[in-house]
């Protein structure tokens, strides 16, 4: 096989190798399952099998690092998908450690939600790494597809089969709606590699500007939906509210970051050249988002529906940065991303273990937590600070290094409303914090105690959490080498403020 110019397609599969063994074991873990009483495995063999697969395919990525090349034209691997890979597979590890005892207990079909968490896994991986826009399309419906089984699987809960319903069919227009966006692109650019969509829309495109418009709608539509931004966000509080806690969580990480990796890879590469036709549209969404996500969040009485409306806030922020599109916005997305994907897994671990003693979500059953369990208290309260962007904590280095960014950038309106936000939405975490410190507990007051893995899942978290805060430079210096393979060296980067198309569309990186 070879490339338009000739030269030979590399299909060495030792550089999908992560992607592989994530796959074999999603495949071995159905298999275990289905033998498990004769071998004699105990209920701790599917996590176990789960975790050992992660972090065999953590290994693999690693040795990616630094590695640029690409499989058949379809595939980039550079220090962005080693960024992405490390992420999502740290994630997935992270939500079996600290949940295993609430997926065992509380969701259908065990060894099946492993899988599809390994597969899902593999899904949003592949976001991040295509070159191809339909390798990228591939990737998003195996990530959507998992998760639309994923959020019906809680047991003796009636809101999860509803959720997953809404989910599905919202999912199912959201994804004609991208499918049609990324048809019309082709029809403007004439080919779905990336680096040849660039070379196009560098090219006078006036005969062909309105179905370039049309279809930067439509993908900006569909790519809205799975960011959870506004106005495609009514699905979220009740997928939130209605799936599985660790699934909760997983929607507000894995599922917003795999979104924002090909958000990135897409608005900084093949449509960069096009950014004055899309610019303005990122800009009106992700201030509809930031607002709305704050302001219906002060309403919510649900912790996982309050959270819900606040990751749609927080995807507000992430779209402020593609509004801006460059190298150092880009870099400083890649911060907030980490902090933000940090804090939520510390909330969502702690609040999956209160669920695990309580079997309650409502805000006002955290009465008195600090009173029956002051540690994760201490972490739920640093979490929904660090959402907030207080001081000393993940939250607050992120979101400057971000905000300061997109002054550069040109856009100081978007960050006036962005910290009008984050301003209301400490009110909404207050209400959270002031339950668990002000109110004594009802009921049974005894302390009680958590896992041994909760404890290592939520301590590690909520060190980073801090750690981050204090001493952010290594993030930002990951962040850095991943955004810097993202933008091929010689492309001159249109000013935001103008939203002027770019004196060199950008090549694919040739490697």
């Amino acid at each position: 096989m070879h490339d338009i110019l000739g030269n030979a397609l590399n299909f060495n599969m030792t550089l999908l190798l992560p992607e592989i063994i994530l796959a074999a074991f999603a495949v071995l873990v159905v298999l275990v399952d289905m033998f498990q009483k004769e071998l004699g495995l105990k209920p701790p063999t599917l996590p176990i099998l789960t975790v050992l697969g992660l972090v065999v395919a953590g290994g693999a990525s690693l040795a990616g690092i630094d590695v640029h090349n690409n499989f058949g034209l379809l595939v980039t691997i550079d220090n962005f998908t080693a960024f992405f890979r490390i992420t999502f597979i740290a994630i997935a590890i992270v939500l079996v450690l600290g949940s295993h005892e609430y997926i065992e207990k509380h969701v259908n079909h065990v060894a099946e939600f492993y899988a599809l968490l390994l597969l899902s896994t593999v899904g949003a991986i592949f976001m991040a790494s295509a070159r191809d826009l339909l390798v990228a399309y591939l990737g998003i419906e195996v990530l959507s597809f998992s998760l639309y089984i994923a959020v019906s699987l809680a047991k003796n809960d009636a809101r999860s089969g509803e959720a997953g319903l809404k989910y599905v069919l919202l999912g199912g227009v959201a994804s004609a709606m991208l499918l049609y966006g990324l048809s019309l692109l082709y029809g403007v650019a004439g080919s779905t590699q990336y680096g040849e969509i660039a070379n196009a829309l560098g090219k006078s495109t006036e005969d062909l500007r309105m179905p370039l418009l049309l279809g930067l709608t439509l993908i900006v539509a569909g790519l809205g939906f799975k960011m959870s931004a506004v106005p495609f966000h009514m699905w979220a509080p009740d997928a939130y509210e209605g799936a599985p806690m660790p699934v909760t969580s997983y929607l507000s990480v894995t599922s917003k970051g795999a979104t924002l990796a090909l958000f990135l890879r897409w608005f900084g590469g093949p449509l960069l050249p096009a950014i004055a036709d899309w610019q303005w549209m990122i800009a009106i969404v992700a201030m509809l988002t930031m607002v709305v996500g704050n302001l219906v969040a002060l309403q919510q009485t649900n912790i996982k529906r309050l959270l819900a409306y606040s990751s749609i806030a927080q995807a507000g922020f992430m779209l402020m940065a593609i509004t801006t599109m460059s190298d150092i916005s880009t870099s400083a997305v890649l911060v907030h991303l980490g902090g933000y994907i940090v804090t939520n897994l510390a909330l969502f671990t702690a609040i999956t273990h209160f669920y695990n003693r309580t079997g309650k979500e409502e805000i006002t059953d955290f009465r008195g937590l600090s009173r029956t369990n002051p540690y994760l208290a201490t972490v739920i309260t640093a979490g929904l600070f660090s959402l907030a962007g207080m001081p000393l904590l993940a939250g607050f280095f992120t979101k400057f290094i971000l905000f300061q960014a997109v002054v550069q950038g040109g856009f100081l309106w978007l960050v006036v409303v962005a910290v009008v936000g984050s301003t209301v939405s400490l009110f909404y975490y207050l209400q959270v914090i002031r339950q668990m410190y002000i109110f004594e507990p009802e009921g049974d007051t005894t302390r009680w105690g958590i896992s041994g893995t909760g404890y290592l899942t939520t301590g590690v978290l909520l060190a980073l959490i801090v750690f981050i805060g204090i001493q952010g430079a290594p993030l930002y210096t990951v962040a850095d080498r991943a955004a810097y393979d993202l933008f091929p060296q010689g492309v001159v980067r249109p000013a935001a403020s103008t939203g002027a198309a770019p004196a060199a569309a950008p090549a694919a990186p040739k490697h």
